[in-house]
């Protein structure tokens, strides 16, 4: 399918241009997925809408379309959705992943899955994973394994779906984010009926949103995290935008710790998390953004009192955690 009905839809000139329908943008998608994608279309069509600003109907056409193209998911579905796509050079330690574990320990599965292409020092995601016990799925089906035995699984975008991977590094060659990377925070590979997302610019939390009522997600959680992950800054109130059975929904984090410093602060060292998972160092600030981040999460799947049970579920986790 050739790409230059939707490139004339954007671009035909000022006054007449305009957006995409969800259907087109489904369209669109399929198209640019195509290995025969003329690269020059596809890049038209990206920096178009990134020129004009992306709506929910293209996301959300978008992320169905990218959605539809994955393999079929085998094994154990997760419950939770949380993706991870910040390209962030400047924040620490991925603190969500003990939060993301903490709330897999309350049964919960989690599949997390994603690709963070600026972090290639030590406090990046993938660094972290073996020294938390996971290690990244080889396939789809080896992420619903992992969710059976663990409750928890990492799939990495490349694994995931390479056309998308592709489509994502554009940014390399354009120089500019496109919307692929909120679409991939959209993808839910395994159709879980919750999610929580990270943006690093908050006109993307109502974006999301909306995207996610129209992918027909149950509950959603967008939050304004560190370096655009879902991680929560515990000495702060963010205003959160989302999802509650299907209707468009806003809260309030709360402050559970007075400590100021930042989330990029501290050290770089992915032992860290290993040592204060299994008390041998003591950091309550740590502590806050593991205990926080997770009741986000736990109140986003409909669990009750989520500051009480994570808080619970820290004080009872096994300390010991497998290379």
């Amino acid at each position: 399918m050739t790409l230059a009905p939707f490139v004339r839809i954007l671009a035909p000139g000022q006054g007449r241009a305009r957006g995409f329908t969800q259907e087109e943008a489904s369209e669109a998608m399929t198209a640019m997925l195509a290995p025969e994608a003329a690269p020059e279309a596809v890049g038209a069509i990206l920096m178009l809408l990134r020129m004009k600003g992306e709506t929910a109907d293209e996301i959300a056409g978008f992320a169905a379309a990218a959605q539809g193209a994955l393999p079929g998911w085998t094994g154990a579905r997760p419950a939770l959705d949380w993706p991870s796509y910040a390209a962030g050079r400047t924040r620490g330690l991925p603190w969500f992943l003990l939060a993301a574990r903490l709330v897999a320990d309350a049964g919960v599965p989690v599949l997390l899955h994603g690709w963070n292409s600026h972090q290639a020092d030590g406090a990046s995601l993938r660094a972290a994973l073996p020294v938390i016990g996971l290690r990244p799925s080889d396939s789809m089906a080896d992420a619903g394994a992992a969710l059976a035995r663990d409750g928890i699984a990492y799939l990495p975008l490349e694994i995931l779906s390479p056309p998308l991977m592709a489509l994502l590094s554009l940014r390399d060659t354009l120089g500019l984010r496109s919307c692929v990377n909120t679409v991939c925070r959209m993808l839910n590979p395994g159709r879980a009926p919750a999610a929580v997302q990270g943006v690093f610019h908050p006109t993307y939390r109502e974006l999301q949103a909306d995207a996610g009522a129209r992918l027909g997600l149950d509950r959603l959680t967008v939050l304004k995290g560190g370096g655009g992950e879902f991680e929560h800054h515990p000495a702060k109130t963010i205003e959160t935008f989302g999802l509650r059975d299907g209707t468009s929904w806003t809260g309030l984090t709360g402050q559970i710790t007075d400590d100021r410093r930042r989330l990029s602060d501290g050290p770089r060292d992915p032992a860290v998390l290993r040592q204060v998972w299994s008390g041998q160092i003591q950091d309550p600030f740590a502590e806050a953004i593991v205990l926080s981040t997770a009741a986000l999460a736990l109140d986003t799947v409909g669990i009750a009192d989520p500051e009480v049970v994570a808080r619970d579920l820290w004080q009872s986790r096994n300390r010991a955690l497998a290379a």
